[in-house]
């Protein structure tokens, strides 16, 4: 019998194990239209801990007792759907379960780019949009900018470092401990803060960046957010795609900089990239060159089996992933 994963109880700060429950889902035969998927690679984000709060945002909250959903990729292995064939890999949105009933205008079938399945979940998948749109699109950045990224070492920044550096800007990534800040340097990044040796993060970028910064792609908020206030260049621009370090808090940091947005002029939007799926064709095309060109590292946390979905999201929020955090069904 297929299980999925579901919210038990709406977690007080900090989820736990026990917030979640793995429950059997019934077997139905598929209707006219729809197709049966045995999911391979789950993908975990910070972005679902929001949706395990009762309260109104861009997407609703999961319900208690119910499937959850997320991003998942898999092969088809029933189809009622006539441009859709048994064998066919597709990715869709029922993830955390192995295995989803899915119409078929809910999936899109994995183009023919050459790289593994799971990375549709990751650097050509929601992770790689979010830093291609947010940098190019929402961040304005070109050729000659200094680009600062928080969380670079995550499946979004090491992706925007990569872009940022591709296309001729200087990049300062943000990032915890040795291993994580080796990685970031050799994806090209020009300086790497280490914001677990301790010390004053607006000095620290500062140093960083004598000139200030032109961009910020936030991922952290709190500190990050403050410092890079602290150290922006007049009409800098920055794209706000996440605040994992007040998700568990409900007490953010205090933005001491704050009023410099009004004296340097800077812009500050947030954004979902829900908002840039029209242009998907365009960020295959470009991301897809910069893949054949070479110019894309990707790294993977995997955890293996359906049972270890809470885990690998917990670990999220611990550091505990570089690169794009997955689960191998």
């Amino acid at each position: 019998m297929a299980k999925a994963w579901a919210l038990a109880s709406r977690p007080q700060g900090m989820p736990a194990e026990s917030d979640f429950a793995l429950i059997d889902l019934p077997a139905r035969a598929l209707a006219d239209g729809e197709v049966r998927v045995a999911n391979r690679w789950l993908s975990v984000d910070p972005y679902m801990r929001g949706r395990m709060n009762d309260v109104k945002s861009y997407v609703p909250p999961y319900a208690l007792g119910a499937p959850m959903q997320g991003g998942a990729v898999g092969e088809v292995i029933e189809s009622r759907a006539e441009a859709i064939a048994v064998g066919d890999k597709v990715l869709h949105m029922e993830g955390w379960r192995d295995e989803a009933v899915v119409p078929a205008g809910a999936l899109q079938k994995l183009p023919p780019l050459g790289v593994p399945d799971q990375a549709f979940l990751g650097q050509l998948g929601m992770p790689g949009m979010t830093a291609y749109f947010g940098l190019l699109a929402v961040a304005d950045a070109e050729v000659g900018d200094t680009v600062f990224v928080s969380a670079a070492a995550g499946a979004v920044g090491s992706t925007v470092v990569q872009i940022a550096k591709a296309k001729g800007m200087t990049v300062i990534g943000s990032a915890g401990g040795a291993e994580k800040g080796a990685w970031v340097r050799s994806l090209g990044a020009d300086v790497v803060i280490d914001y677990k040796a301790g010390g004053n993060l607006v000095k620290a970028l500062s140093e960083a960046a004598p000139q200030g910064i032109d961009v910020y792609f936030d991922n952290v908020g709190g500190d990050h957010l403050d410092a890079a206030l602290a150290v922006a260049n007049d009409r800098a621009r920055f794209a706000i795609c996440g605040m994992i370090e007040i998700y568990n808090n409900a007490k953010p940091t205090e933005l001491r900089y704050l009023a410099r947005v009004i004296a340097a002029r800077i812009r500050v939007q947030g954004f979902i990239v829900l908002d840039y799926f029209s242009r998907m064709d365009e960020f295959y095309r470009d991301m897809g060159a910069l893949l054949q060109a070479g110019k894309l590292d990707a790294r993977e946390t995997v955890h293996d089996g359906l049972e270890a979905m809470p885990r690998a999201f917990l670990d999220l929020f611990s550091g505990g992933n570089i690169g794009k955090m997955l689960v191998r069904v």
